[in-house]
């Protein structure tokens, strides 16, 4: 069967795109293999309407919501690749069904590589982070430990403490010079060069190298982040340079270098949460239907 549009990634962003479409009576194939980002946290917040819901029950009703429109069809797998064709895209799953497309938009998420710490992973989206607004109200100001990965981590420990006492763990990861150890106290960040040996208790029990034990309401920490899926690459969209890690160039319509490619939700800026992703999701779905209306297909699909 052939789609107006195939959605690549069925979380936040992809089912606000997929909706727009739907809304316009359009023919889609969302393909998600389950993965979300945040899957890893108990609740989500500073999403309008939808404040402190798990995040695993937004996505479902969104997604119940979605299947009520006759034209959109959801596959559950994971996309292995994509091309360019004269009249379109195909994607191919990785049960080697191929899909063909009018247009390809990319909502893939990213995967967060976490620093290779004892104890850390295991308690990532619960007592550790990497979103103040997202997490830091719930720490009720109690004490707050940013775990530097380098020297982005200043960002987080310059912000934290309005959420509570922040400690900035520097574990070896970089060493602030003067004007940002100036900036640090004037914000009243406490400074701790003590290598981590690991991370226990609950919440958060930070066992230093030396054999101190801190104690923290909860963990911040910055980490690098890449693309969860190949396409874009294939496809031979651009990338930007971000902070923690390249994600894909888009323009303010969420259209990517290749004409008839769009992308949208983490994958596609340098920061995400909820709320973004679903604000950048709506763009995309709005404008891949303008480019089906507007764009002649043989005249796009000859570009190079």
């Amino acid at each position: 069967m052939s789609y107006d549009a195939i959605i690549v990634g069925g979380s936040y962003a992809g089912i606000a795109a997929a909706l727009q479409l739907a809304r316009a009576r359009r023919r889609v194939l969302v393909i998600d293999e389950g993965i979300r980002r945040n899957r890893f946290a108990q609740h989500s917040h500073g999403f309008l309407g939808q404040d402190g819901r798990p995040p695993g029950d937004i996505a479902a009703e969104a997604r119940d919501q979605l299947m009520r429109y006759p034209t959109v069809t959801w596959e559950t797998g994971r996309a292995e690749g994509a091309e360019r064709t004269d009249k379109g895209f195909r994607v191919t799953d990785a049960d080697g069904r191929v899909h063909a497309g009018r247009r390809l938009l990319l909502a893939v998420g990213v995967i967060d590589d976490l620093p290779a710490i004892p104890g850390l992973a295991e308690r990532w989206g619960r007592s550790v982070f990497h979103c103040p607004y997202c997490h830091g109200y719930e720490l009720m100001q109690g004490r707050i430990g940013v775990v530097a990965v380098s020297g982005q981590s200043m960002h987080h420990a310059l912000m934290l403490p309005d959420w509570g006492p922040t400690t900035l763990l520097l574990n070896g990861a970089f060493e602030p010079d003067a004007d940002q150890s100036a900036h640090l106290a004037r914000r009243g960040v406490a400074v701790e060069a003590e290598h981590i040996a690991g991370i226990g208790g609950d919440p958060a029990e930070v066992a230093l190298a030396d054999g101190r034990t801190l104690s923290f309401a909860g963990l911040f920490v910055l980490p690098k982040s890449r693309v969860a899926s190949p396409l874009a690459a294939q496809l031979g969209c651009l990338n930007e340079d971000g902070p923690l890690g390249a994600y894909i160039r888009t323009d303010a319509t969420q259209e990517t270098s290749v004409p008839g490619v769009f992308a949208c939700g983490d994958a596609a800026r340098a920061a995400g949460s909820v709320a973004l992703a679903v604000g950048a999701g709506t763009i995309a779905g709005t404008a891949l239907h303008r480019s089906l209306l507007f764009c002649d297909d043989e005249e796009l699909f000859a570009r190079p």
